[in-house]
C-alpha cells in the first residue's frame, strides 16, 4: 500500500517513457499512449492474472511494434508509454472515471477498485505526467529550432468489443480537425481492399481523449489518431505490413497537404 507522499515507482520499475529517434529527420512526430504492459511493482498484478494483463484491456496489442517499424521507415521520432492503461490510461483526461478504470470491457480491476485520492494521484505524477510532459517539451524543442511536426498516435482494437463484430480493418480518428485524417482516408481507400473507419472504431472529443485535444489541436498542427485492427498486426510480418501500409500512406499525405498549401 501506497502511502501519502511515498512514490509509487521503485528503482526497478521502468521508467515511464520509452523514445525512439529523438533526432528523426521526419516531419511526422509519432506517440503510442497504450504501448506497453509494465505494472508499478507496489501494484501487485492489480489482481488480475499475467493471461488478463496480456489482453487488449491492458495494452494497445501491436500497436508498438508497428510504431517502432513506423519510426524506423519514417526516420520519425517515437514516444511511447511503457506502463499498462490499467495503471492509468495516458489517452484519457485525470479526472474522468475512465482515467483509472475499474471495469474494462467485462473484467473487473480489483487494484483499481476504491482507490485513495492520494493513490490516483501518485499514478498521475509518476507515470500520466511525465509522458506528457515530454510529448510536449519534445513539440515546444521543435516548434524552437523552426521543425514542422505533423502528430500521429498509433493505437489498435479489438475485433469484437462487448460481442460486436468490429468490420474495419483500420480507422481515422480526429475532432475539431480533420486535416490530415481525410486525406490519409482517401489514401487508404486506394488501396481497395480495406474497410476504413471514418472516426471509427471510436470518435476524440475532449471528455474521452487526451493526446489529440492537448498536444494537436491546442498547438493547431495537422494530427490523426490511428487504430489498427489488433488481430492483423499480432505477428511481425503484420507489424511490417502495416508499418509499411502507413509510412507509404502518410509520406504521400505529408506531399499531398503541403501541395494544397496546408501550414506545416
Amino acid at each position: 500500500m501506497i502511502q501519502p507522499g511515498e512514490r509509487l515507482l521503485g528503482p526497478d520499475d521502468p521508467h515511464p517513457v520509452a523514445v525512439e529517434r529523438v533526432d528523426g529527420s521526419s516531419v511526422y512526430f509519432l506517440i503510442c499512449d497504450h504501448a506497453g504492459q509494465a505494472i508499478p511493482a507496489r501494484l501487485g498484478l492489480l489482481g488480475l492474472g499475467a493471461e488478463d494483463l496480456a489482453r487488449h484491456i491492458a495494452w494497445d496489442i501491436g500497436a508498438a511494434a508497428v510504431a517502432r517499424g513506423l519510426s524506423d521507415l519514417l526516420d520519425a521520432s517515437l514516444v511511447m508509454q511503457t506502463y499498462s492503461r490499467l495503471v492509468i490510461d495516458c489517452n484519457r483526461p485525470t479526472h474522468v472515471p475512465e482515467s483509472i478504470a475499474v471495469l474494462s470491457e467485462h473484467t473487473e480491476i480489483p487494484g483499481n477498485r476504491d482507490l485513495h485520492p492520494d493513490h490516483a494521484a501518485a499514478r498521475a505524477r509518476e507515470v500520466f505526467h511525465p509522458y506528457h510532459d515530454h510529448i510536449a517539451e519534445a513539440l515546444d524543442a521543435r516548434q524552437a529550432d523552426g521543425i514542422a511536426s505533423l502528430l500521429v498516435a498509433v493505437h489498435s482494437f479489438t475485433p469484437v468489443y462487448k460481442n460486436q463484430q468490429r468490420p474495419w480493418h483500420v480507422g481515422a480518428l480526429y475532432n475539431r480537425d480533420r486535416r490530415l485524417a481525410e486525406v490519409l482516408m482517401a489514401l487508404m481507400a486506394e488501396d481497395g481492399d480495406l474497410v476504413i473507419g471514418d472516426n471509427e472504431p471510436y470518435t476524440v472529443d475532449d471528455e474521452s481523449d487526451y493526446t489529440i485535444p492537448q498536444h494537436g489541436e491546442k498547438r493547431a498542427i495537422p494530427h490523426v489518431l490511428v487504430e489498427i485492427r489488433h488481430d492483423l498486426i499480432e505477428t511481425p510480418a503484420g507489424q511490417t505490413e502495416w508499418a509499411e501500409r502507413l509510412a507509404d500512406w502518410l509520406t504521400r499525405a505529408h506531399d499531398r497537404l503541403r501541395d494544397g498549401g496546408a501550414v506545416l
